[in-house]
């Protein structure tokens, strides 16, 4: 199929040109129907929640950064499944066992038969896919396929072997009891090599499974997907405003209850060879029609809102949570709004209050776009008293209103002072203020709107402490673990066992922000510093350290920390005492790689956690030794950046590091750095502070860069403002947080916490960590409600 210069098939790209126009119809069919959608919308969504397999993400690893400057037809992204070939495969075995849409009958020579789905079994057997080319009619000719047909199979196939080639066919597993001669005889008979292969590893015991039960669910599916695309086995003809679709009823049916109820509850469709679908257009269904045989749907904002309304509507029920999945993941400032009013429309409260928050969370970004001057008045006033609008001044919650009002003077105007409840001016500077007296001036010469009396009161008014300051609450909770910091008395140095979150970030006069801590819980092991700590299915994992600075100091220890119970367990302990490492989370398990194993001494070893059996284990060691480098999990890919080599010189190397495989050499960064921060937000590594060399000795590095895995390239960014040498990092809210750590030039200890402003690219500064500032741990983990608010 030919593609557009979107990526889109050309065919689909004219009809998908006019859907940004339609976005705006959402609640254009009728309150009646409306209401039946919303009710079918949350049914789909609550399936799919409960269905523990249901992991989906993005087919394209690596990619970039949504642009929100894009024009219509751009940036389409193919999201799939994970789980769907087992999904799909378990509906195809409930069919199978209630002997719907069945529409081939096996027979072996003693009598007895089995009824099959003809394009599962020819999907897996050579022989049944010659024989059912044989029976398909030709496509040009507008046929379909007979609807039941019979296979006589001859004295070599005994009825235990067919079964086992079913078994095959439907799960990827052998049929269990089966004798391996029998089931090697139908593999060969049926040409079924992928089963003769399983029967060989099955029969050498210390042999390896090469392939999965899942990928072979998953090969099926795509010989399945062949079968259509060659027109082969496709028993009805769906006819969508023009467009004729050949497909297999069984294969929709597994993916749609709608289309499984019309085929299989004796409806007139059910023995129609052609159905006629009420849609106006084409695209939308051919979208679906892919996505039920491999899974994956191409979708751009653009698009996915049409077509979360037709797989609503059609009861798609794996596509409709991969387009609910790319509007949480894909949000951004010009489509938070659309996704917030889709939400709404469909009663989907979840989605409504993560789109709601992303406006209050980036309320600078949103102003700026065309749809903000769209919204309704008591929406807007709503986020204006949030008090989890988060903003760097109260400046631009009074510039983002007065646009609102500017945008439709002549209605809106009248408004101007209901709306300025919500800008709280006591908050700003005088030299901020002075811009709210020019805007009230000429807002005032232009109408008879009396802000001025009212601005002043506020800015003039002596509020309470309580009411000085906006407090955002996060959903997530941004912890540190452990550090060290200098005693100011003694000027020694203090390890730290305190474990403490950010309970809300707030916003005071001006830019002034500071951040609630509060007290989570103390390591049951000594204080730590240069430790590892990562989360894993909402346990937060503690490993390895320093307790002091000799030798006999670094630790190999590993703890969890259960929040719900508020619960610490003793873990087993690494195979290598461990500190100035990195630890990840990756594939469901911890790896722990490189670090100082004594003074001056680092590791090329590295070593994967297993938590169900409790063990670690060494994996495939670095090329060389390394510590002091900083690792980040990019779209289920580990990247270790920097760091000392064995003669402790800073290096500026990135690579991609396999736990099975080993390292692959990546583009090296724009700097050299060491004891820095690598966080992985959006498609994109962003890499900041840390030491560089300079000449022969060590200097702070303020520069900071992002790596683009698309185009294996580094670009700059904004500087950090102050150093942070040994400081931890961690993504809150979307935004990259630098927290603590000191300078290399004088060994002084700010304990700041920086934030970068992706809308602006800058730094702001925070606030400052509560206990060890330096060589601390970082994490972000869902805490219960009841150690919140």
């Amino acid at each position: 199929m030919e593609a557009s210069e979107s990526g889109l098939p050309a065919e689909w790209e004219e009809q998908w040109r006019r859907e940004k126009e339609r976005r705006k119809q959402v609640l254009g069919e009728g309150k009646e129907g409306v209401e039946q959608d919303k009710r079918e919308l949350r049914r789909i969504v609550a399936f799919n929640d409960s269905r523990s397999g249901l992991t989906s993400e993005r087919a394209e690893p690596g990619g970039s950064e949504p642009r929100e400057d894009e024009g219509p037809g751009r940036n389409v992204r193919p999201y799939l499944s994970q789980s769907f070939p087992r999904e799909t495969f378990e509906v195809l075995r409930e069919l199978l066992e209630s002997g719907l849409l069945t529409d081939l009958t096996v027979t072996t020579e003693d009598g007895r038969s089995v009824r099959v789905h003809s394009c599962v079994l020819a999907a897996v057997s050579s022989f049944a896919e010659m024989r059912l080319r044989e029976e398909a009619p030709r496509r040009d000719r507008g046929e379909v396929a007979p609807r039941r047909w019979s296979l006589f199979l001859g004295p070599d196939v005994d009825h235990c072997g067919l079964r086992a080639v079913v078994e095959f066919a439907y799960t990827g597993e052998l049929l269990t009891g089966a004798a391996l001669p029998q089931i090697e005889t139908a593999a060969r008979a049926l040409g079924v090599p992928r089963l003769s292969d399983l029967r060989d590893q099955t029969a050498s015991p210390k042999t390896e499974r090469a392939v999965s039960a899942f990928e072979e669910m998953r090969r099926t599916l795509r010989s399945v997907e062949q079968l259509r695309a060659d027109g082969v086995g496709c028993d009805v003809i769906l006819d969508v405003s023009g467009a004729s679709f050949h497909v297999h009823r069984v294969i929709l049916a597994a993916s749609s209850d709608y289309f499984r109820g019309m085929f299989t509850s004796g409806m007139r469709e059910s023995r129609q060879a052609r159905v006629a679908l009420p849609l106006t257009v084409a695209p939308e269904m051919a979208a679906l029609i892919c996505c039920c045989y491999c899974g994956t749907l191409p979708v751009n904002w653009d698009t996915v809102f049409e077509i979360a309304r037709t797989a609503l509507r059609f009861q798609f029920r794996s596509a409709i949570s991969l387009c609910l999945l790319f509007m949480k993941r894909e949000m951004g400032a010009s489509s938070c709004l659309d996704v917030a009013s889709f939400a709404e429309a469909y009663g989907m409260s979840e989605l409504l209050e993560e789109a709601n928050d992303y406006v209050l969370r980036n309320f600078s970004e949103v102003s700026a776009t065309e749809k903000f001057l769209d919204l309704q008045t008591d929406k807007l006033l709503e986020f204006l008293r949030s008090d989890g609008l988060s903003v760097p001044s109260e400046l631009v919650a009074f510039r983002a209103s007065v646009s609102w009002l500017e945008a439709d003077p002549e209605e809106r105007l009248r408004l101007a002072g209901k709306l300025m409840t919500g800008v709280r001016f006591q908050l700003m500077t005088f030299r901020e203020f002075r811009e709210v007296r020019a805007v009230n001036l000429r807002m005032e010469m232009r109408e008879d709107v009396r802000l001025q009396g009212a601005a002043f009161k506020e800015f003039g008014s002596s509020p309470s402490v309580q009411d000085q300051r906006r407090a955002r609450y996060p959903k997530d909770s941004l912890v540190v673990v452990g550090g060290d910091r200098q005693d100011p008395d003694g000027g020694r140095r203090v390890p730290s066992g305190e474990i403490q979150f950010i309970n809300s970030l707030r916003s005071g006069t001006g830019l002034v922000k500071d951040i609630e801590w509060r007290r989570l819980s103390q390591i049951p092991d000594r204080p730590k510093f240069r430790h590892g700590v990562a989360t894993i299915g909402g346990r937060l994992f503690a490993v390895g350290g320093c307790h002091f600075y000799a030798e006999r100091d670094v630790m190999k220890s590993t703890y969890s920390y259960d929040p719900k119970r508020d619960s610490w367990k003793r873990c087993s302990d690494m195979r290598e005492c461990r500190s100035n490492f990195s630890l990840v989370a990756h594939r469901g398990q911890l790896c722990a790689i490189g670090g100082d194993k004594q003074l001056n001494t680092n590791l090329n070893s590295a070593e994967m956690y297993d938590i169900e059996a409790d063990t670690w284990s060494f994996v495939r060691p670095l090329d060389h030794p390394l510590s002091g480098q900083a690792a980040a999990v990019l779209d289920g890919s580990v990247f270790i950046s920097g760091g000392f080599d064995a003669r402790y010189v800073c290096l500026a190397s990135l690579f991609l590091y396999d736990p099975e495989t080993g390292s692959v050499r990546l583009a090296d960064m724009m700097e050299d750095r060491a004891q820095h921060c690598t966080e992985a937000l959006r498609g994109r590594l962003y890499v900041a502070g840390g030491v560089r060399n300079l000449r022969k000795f060590y200097t702070d590095q303020l520069t900071c860069e992002v790596y683009d895995p698309a185009g294996d390239s580094w670009t700059s960014l904004a500087p950090l403002p102050v150093p942070h040498v040994g400081a931890a990092s961690a993504i809150l809210e979307e935004n990259v947080y630098i927290l603590g750590g000191y300078c290399q030039e004088d060994q002084s200890e700010s304990g700041l916490v920086h934030r970068l402003n992706r809308g602006t690219q800058r730094w702001e500064r925070m606030g400052k960590v509560p206990a060890g500032v330096t060589d601390i741990g970082a994490c972000v983990l869902k805490l219960p409600q009841h150690m919140r608010r």
